[in-house]
């Protein structure tokens, strides 16, 4: 049976959905006032927070718009029509074909690109609705396209579980993380799969446990097929567990490591796409603190959080390197 069936409406979907189509473009460009000035006037109109992101834990969300108001949210991008191709494959998964799942991949992109410039919380639950959704179109799904889809559900849940990580629901985290991993597996992407397990070891390093930050970054370091960018950050991570555990020489040893292979990476595919060097130099910054480098540790989360793009410089997960700034010059 189709999940819009059971309630969801397909203007529910674009109200979802269309945010992040606009957001993946207009950031692209730098341009975050577009983001706030759009949202800005949708709540003006009376729609509260239910475009394209979600209210904070426990509020609630808006009704739907009508299609017609979700149009002028699109605001002339040219992609409505396109998502009724979800709706055509929800009612009959028969008709799933490169051309949707091009489309869900779009969405998710702009919807990342959304959480860069407001926050894990604005977008956690339309992800979370339309992963739902996703989950029941894979489940029912055939033909030849049906690998790529299961591709896009993957980093989708492994996304998700990003968002549960960052706003510290650890339990939900490991679990979609874990899923991801299961789907990852299944068509043979080792980016994602690698990338969902490194995330449990964000989990531990944010619970305080060094080892299990250890084990996740050895685990995600030996799937087949993972990015060598993504490789590159699994090797930092690790370090930050040795520099917790008061290890500097394995600390260092696999900052060694990272740095080699950082400069053999080469550009990150779309599902990573935050791990460029300021990225990798912000988290240099983490172990160089946890090892007492006081000065380095400056240099490094100073020149990282300077060189971030544009659309990442503010974003809420920035948040933890500035803090780390903070505390290195205090000890400088």
């Amino acid at each position: 049976m189709a999940v819009l069936r059971k309630g969801r409406s397909h203007a529910s979907w674009v109200l979802d959905s269309a945010a992040g189509l606009l957001v993946g473009k207009v950031l692209l460009r730098g341009d975050r006032d577009v983001v706030r000035r759009r949202i800005a006037e949708h709540q003006q109109q009376g729609g509260g927070t239910s475009i394209g992101m979600a209210a904070p834990a426990g509020a609630h969300f808006g009704p739907p718009l009508s299609a017609s108001r979700s149009n002028r949210w699109v605001g002339g991008i040219g992609e409505v029509d396109d998502l009724g191709r979800i709706d055509a494959v929800q009612q009959r998964p028969s008709r799933l074909d490169a051309g949707t799942v091009e489309l869900l991949t779009r969405l998710l992109a702009g919807q990342r690109r959304l959480e860069d410039a407001l926050g894990p919380a604005a977008v956690l639950g339309p992800m979370a609705r339309q992963l739902e959704e996703l989950d029941v179109m894979l489940r029912e799904a055939t033909g030849r396209s049906r690998d790529a889809l299961a591709r896009v559900v993957a980093e989708w849940t492994c996304y998700v579980g990003w968002l549960h990580a960052a706003l510290r629901h650890d339990h939900q985290a490991l679990a979609l993380c874990a899923r991801a991993t299961e789907l990852a597996d299944d068509v043979g992407d080792g980016t994602v799969a690698s990338t969902a397990t490194s995330f449990q070891g964000y989990v531990a390093r944010q619970q305080g446990r060094p080892r299990a930050v250890i084990r996740a970054a050895a685990a995600a370091l030996e799937v087949p097929g993972a990015d060598q960018t993504q490789r590159t950050f699994d090797l930092l991570q690790a370090a930050q567990g040795y520099a917790a555990l008061g290890d500097a020489g394995e600390a260092c040893r696999y900052l060694g490591r990272a740095a080699d292979l950082a400069t053999r990476a080469g550009a990150p595919p779309p599902s990573v796409y935050w791990y460029t060097e300021p990225f990798f130099r912000l988290n240099i910054g983490l172990v160089q603190l946890g090892i007492s480098r006081h000065r380095d540790a400056v240099d490094s989360l100073r020149a990282g959080l300077k060189d971030l793009p544009a659309d990442q410089r503010d974003a809420r997960w920035t948040d933890e390197y500035r803090e780390a700034l903070a505390a290195a010059s205090e000890h400088r």
